[in-house]
């Protein structure tokens, strides 16, 4: 059987991952974006390893509430990374600077 330190070991890792990806890469939105996914998977990967040990489900629900507003800000930001590549042909985040209205 997994221990629930196996489950928190591997968000943890997942975590640093994202955190590490988040600050070593500046200028890739879409590399920026997928950080930020992995960061709310390692969160939820915890809150189902507590949820199944403690045998509550309320842990569940809120990894379904988190998911429902990750697959919306992955929406809304491929939507603002089509608006960008549009208007200046490129996905640099140094760009989003040059967005004025």
């Amino acid at each position: 059987m997994i221990a629930l330190s196996d489950y928190l070991i591997l968000g943890a890792i997942l975590f640093s991952l994202s955190v590490t990806g988040i600050f070593l890469n500046r200028k890739n939105v879409i590399i920026l974006l997928m950080c930020v996914e992995l960061m709310l998977l390692a969160v939820n990967i915890n809150f189902i390893a507590f949820s199944h040990f403690l045998g509550d489900t309320a842990g569940q629900v809120f990894v379904f509430f988190i998911l429902t507003v990750a697959a919306a800000e992955a929406a809304i930001g491929l939507a603002i990374l089509v608006v960008l590549f549009r208007n200046r042909h490129s996905i640099n985040v140094e760009d989003l600077d040059t967005l004025k209205g």
